[in-house]
């Protein structure tokens, strides 16, 4: 079975550094920044590879800045149907 893929796009300016979306990545994909924003708070970042497409970060975050895009499932491919032929 192929994975399901996965991508978040964090708005890090506006992050506060809560951590919710990194406790509750079950593909443990998200982790804090070592750096600062200009708010002077810590940011959640997309460190690994491993994402899903899940929804729970976007789902908990407080300041909703978090967008998940979830890779389409690959359709296996057919030939095409001829007039008059059945399916």
């Amino acid at each position: 079975m192929a994975k399901i893929r996965g991508h978040v796009i964090i708005k890090t300016e506006e992050c506060k550094g809560c951590d919710l979306c990194v406790i509750e990545c079950p593909q443990d994909s998200l982790e804090m920044s070592k750096s600062l924003n200009q708010k002077g708070y810590t940011f959640s970042i997309l460190s690994y590879d491993t994402c899903t497409g899940c929804t729970n970060c976007a789902l908990v975050c407080p300041e909703a800045i978090i967008t998940v895009y979830r890779e389409g499932k690959k359709v296996k491919a057919t030939r095409p149907i001829s007039k008059g032929q059945s399916v």
